[in-house]
């Protein structure tokens, strides 16, 4: 006869004690067997955590001895090349860390390779996001946190990378300082702010400092919070399967299952990130030096994440820039403007209102807790690969200098070749995406139609040769019979009443929009109505066997 497991007595008294005063029990209970469902791609957003929170630790350890001062002072520290060199007190400070504290080089470099996968592990989850439907109704509100934590992501490393006051971090912030100049009326101001005088000025360092530790983490830690929170409300989508539905989540509950998983993934991720930082040296500030306005180095790039602004500036034309005819005039550096400003901003825009574009194009208001498959929103995954590519060519552009040389080609010939390839390979990354979604959508109808190729040739008692199409699994059929019917509610609604009066709603330029890209939406995609699942082919061989199998 069993006996029921209870907790040790000192844990009991904890618990009840607890539940007595904030009545948790039952509520805890609920949260503990939380169901969550499985798949590798949802570990996507835990690695963007995960580095979060490994970056917060290392931050820590190296505010310990990190100076965020731009006071001159002559290095007398262990790195012989540079003793007797003057520089600032902030890149100091930092040769100390590397050299002189016990493992800093080490948490330096843990703190660097975490920022860079928590940016990668930010981007590559926003995609699964956006290819799978996942920003639709409710989840609207966290779409839109989760690109504010990858603006603020980008914006936390950039002021990072800049804090050591070394060469490559010096030059990051001159480009800094140029894309404020180019700012209309109050570049200078903004400039002059921000530097506390002229580049470089004294105070620059503990500005970005305090925005660094202070401000802008404390801004994720918050949206972080708030994503999970709400995400736990709404639960997480998941793919089509049998028993998945929009009210029906199939997965592993929060304790113990899913529990013991992400505890085993955190110490994975931390292990790759060690062993990263232990083997693959990163920013080696010692080999490059101090910053000093009148120095600059050619080969070196900025981290991964700011290479599309880089390549942006290297290939926007600068024949475009103007001057407003106001008093002695003010020039606008569309040159560095643009590509500075103008186009991150419309990368994070479009990806921000993206949810509400498509809402408003098909009229979809429903509550979505079943994803997508890409294939079957093929406009939807040939805009995301179009950004893909637009994004991409823009950050190989970054490295043009190094393309020239490495394959012997003409600097000026690789821009021009980047200026035509920003503009036609996204429209080329669109056509061909969509193309491939739609052949495949095509493939599934058949598969559902027809079975799967079993690859067993048979010949009839006709003569005739067939290849046996097999029967789907279940979940394979489910899964094919959950594609969704994309329409939307501009096609469906008439464009007159019975007494033939135009609808006003129509009538006007927002409603003819809409109506030509619900066209365009819709248009193209594979229906499947009225196909039957396969049973599979079933041949009937005689006693005699007249029949021949092949």
């Amino acid at each position: 006869m069993s006996k029921t497991t209870q907790a040790p007595k000192a844990l009991r008294g904890v618990g009840n004690f607890i539940d007595d005063r904030f009545h948790l029990a039952k509520t805890g209970e609920k949260n503990l067997r939380k169901v969550f469902p499985n798949h590798w791609s949802f570990m996507l957003g835990e690695i963007a955590l995960y580095s979060f929170i490994i970056l917060l630790v290392s931050g820590v350890f190296l505010t310990l001895w990190f100076k965020p001062s731009m006071i001159e002072v002559v290095y007398d520290g262990s790195y012989e090349r540079l003793q007797g060199v003057p520089m600032s007190e902030a890149f100091a400070s930092t040769l100390y860390i590397d050299f002189d504290v016990r493992g800093g080089f080490l948490v330096r470099q843990i703190h660097h390779w975490a920022a860079l996968i928590f940016v990668a592990s930010l981007v590559v989850h926003a995609l699964r996001v956006f290819f799978t439907g996942a920003f639709r109704k409710p989840r609207e509100i966290n779409w839109l946190i989760g690109v504010a934590i990858f603006t603020l992501a980008m914006v936390e490393g950039l002021f990072g990378y800049s804090l050591p006051d070394d060469l490559p971090s010096g030059m990051g912030v001159r480009i800094l300082q140029g894309v404020m100049l180019a700012l209309p009326l109050v570049g200078s101001y903004v400039s002059m702010f921000l530097f506390g005088g002229e580049f470089p000025g004294e105070d620059i360092i503990t500005r970005l400092y305090m925005l660094h530790v202070l401000l802008i983490p404390a801004l994720l830690l918050g949206l972080i919070v708030a994503h999970f929170m709400i995400l736990w409300h709404q639960k997480h989508t998941q793919y089509p399967g049998q028993g998945r539905t929009d009210k029906t989540v199939v997965g592993t509950p929060m304790f113990p299952a899913f529990a013991v998983k992400a505890g085993g993934f955190f110490f994975f991720t931390f292990a790759v990130i060690a062993g990263l930082s232990a083997f693959v040296q990163i920013n080696p500030i010692h080999l490059f030096g101090p910053f000093t306005p009148t120095s600059i180095t050619s080969g070196l790039q900025p981290d991964w994440y700011m290479g599309f602004m880089e390549g942006s500036l290297r290939i926007f034309p600068n024949t475009l820039d103007f001057t407003i005819p106001i008093g002695a005039g003010y020039p606008v550096m569309t040159a560095v403007l643009v590509p500075g400003l103008v186009v991150p901003g419309l990368i994070f825009g479009a990806m921000g209102a993206w949810p509400f574009v498509e809402q408003w194009i098909t009229g979809d208001k429903r509550a979505h807790n079943v994803a997508d498959r890409p294939r079957n929103a093929p406009v939807r995954t040939g805009l995301g690969v179009a950004g893909i590519v637009f994004y991409g060519v823009l950050w190989l552009a970054g490295s043009n200098d190094i393309l020239s040389e490495t394959f012997s080609i003409d600097l000026y010939l690789t821009t021009y070749i980047f200026r035509v390839l920003v503009i036609a390979g996204p429209i080329v990354g669109y056509i061909v995406t969509k193309r491939i979604c739609l052949g495949l959508q095509r493939r599934d109808r058949e598969t559902l139609e027809h079975g799967y190729e079993s690859g067993i040739i048979q010949q009839l008692p006709s003569g005739e040769f067939i290849e046996v199409h097999k029967e789907n699994s279940d979940e394979t059929t489910h899964v094919l019979e959950s594609k969704p019917v994309i329409t939307s509610t501009a096609l469906e609604e008439d464009a007159t009443d019975d007494n033939g009066v135009e609808n006003p709603a129509a009538r006007k330029p927002t409603g003819k929009l809409r109506r030509a890209l619900a066209h365009w939406y819709t248009k193209d995609n594979v229906s499947f109505e009225g196909v039957e699942a396969h049973t599979g082919h079933h041949l009937h061989h005689s006693s005699h066997g007249d029949d021949k199998g092949h």
